[in-house]
This record gives C-alpha cells, sequence and structure tokens, in this order.
C-alpha cells in the first residue's frame, strides 16, 4: 500500500512511538508490523490506516528523529557564544553529545545498512538529512569568510559521516571527539580564524 503518514493523531504518534523505539533497538528488518501492532496494543489495520505500510512507517520514524536532530542542533547554535568557524565545533559537540545517549549508533547508518533497496521511501530521508548537514556546514563557513567553503565542508562532512559510522559500529567511543579536534586542525590550516576545541 502506498498512502501519506498521518501521525497527527493520538494513536499515530503512539505508534509511531512505539515503531521508533523497537527499530532502533531491534533493527528494522527484526521488527515487523504484527510486534508493532501488539506492542502498541492496536490491530493491523488501524497501523495500515494511519502509515499505509511499514515501509512508510519506517520513512516516518527516520523523519521524526531528523527533526529532533535538526531542532537541537539549531537552537544550540542559535545560543552559542561562537561566532565565525568556532560554530563548527558546536556542530561536532552536540554530535558528541548526541552520540553518547544512542547505545546502537546512528539510526541513519543503521536503516541504510539495513535496507539496500534503493527505492525504499527511507532513502530519501537519509539523503535529505545528509544533504542537510552538509548544507549546514558549508552556510556557517560562507557566513565566516573561509576561502574555499564548498572543499571544507565536503571535508568536515567526512569527518562527522566517519565518526558517526566508527559509533555506530560500536568503536571508539571518543570518535566525534578526535573528529572535532580534527576539524579545527583543518580549519586553523585554511587560514581562517583559530577554533578553540573547548577544554
Amino acid at each position: 500500500r502506498t498512502r501519506t503518514p498521518n501521525p497527527a493523531t493520538p494513536m499515530g504518534e503512539h505508534i509511531l512511538g512505539v515503531a521508533s523505539a523497537l527499530f532502533y533497538e531491534r533493527g528494522i528488518r527484526a521488527v515487523g508490523v504484527d510486534l508493532i501492532a501488539d506492542e502498541a496494543g492496536t490491530t493491523k489495520k488501524t497501523l495500515y490506516d494511519r502509515f499505509g505500510s511499514k515501509d512508510t512507517l519506517v520513512a516516518a520514524y527516520l523523519t521524526r528523529r531528523a527533526e529532533r536532530w535538526q531542532r537541537l542542533v539549531t537552537e544550540r547554535l542559535s545560543s552559542t557564544h561562537r561566532i565565525g568557524v568556532e560554530q563548527v565545533l558546536t556542530v561536532f559537540e552536540v554530535a558528541e553529545e548526541w552520540s553518547a545517549g544512542a547505545e546502537r549508533g546512528c539510526a541513519f547508518v543503521n536503516a541504510w545498512a539495513e535496507l539496500g533497496v534503493a527505492e525504499h521511501p527511507a532513502h530519501e530521508v537519509i539523503r535529505d538529512e545528509k544533504a542537510w548537514m552538509r548544507s549546514l556546514f558549508r552556510q556557517i563557513l560562507v557566513d565566516a569568510g573561509h576561502p574555499d567553503p564548498q572543499r571544507a565542508c565536503g571535508q568536515l562532512q567526512l569527518l562527522y559521516e566517519g565518526a558517526l559510522v566508527v559509533t555506530s559500529a560500536g568503536g571508539r567511543p571518543q570518535a566525534f571527539r578526535s573528529a572535532l579536534e580534527a576539524a579545527g586542525t583543518l580549519l586553523t590550516s585554511a587560514g581562517t580564524p583559530s577554533p578553540r576545541p573547548p577544554r
């Protein structure tokens, strides 16, 4: 089935919340609509009435997660005392804090690895999230007068994505701290005002 997701009802929000926790904790492939309906205390018919399909529900789960992440980053950037390229460090700090509370790593990295099929509606959500991060880095660099914002934002995104993958694979817990320090070195070498990593 194809249908526009409609979580904007109490039951729709409840189903989305239950499904989101299950998808993240157990994996998308391991969780079926029967389990979601059972855990949510509802029926498969109600689930399909609200979301149309499991694939659409997965996309809604990732969309909601992206909205939370983007809102958090935007709020932190608007309240930080940092200016210019130093705001890049704030982004990495927020990512470090976020990942510390994400026991199974990045939901987007995990979903990309699990889903595989390019036509899955979640892939557009994942691509949009990556594009948002790249645009964020680029805007910070442009506003700071960086001499080559296009190249630098690509390098920053590689550092960011690399830290996500390392964290998601159960690697070094300090991956984002290392990425933050590397970002500071990268920006300093470009001749922009020296970012000061937090103590």
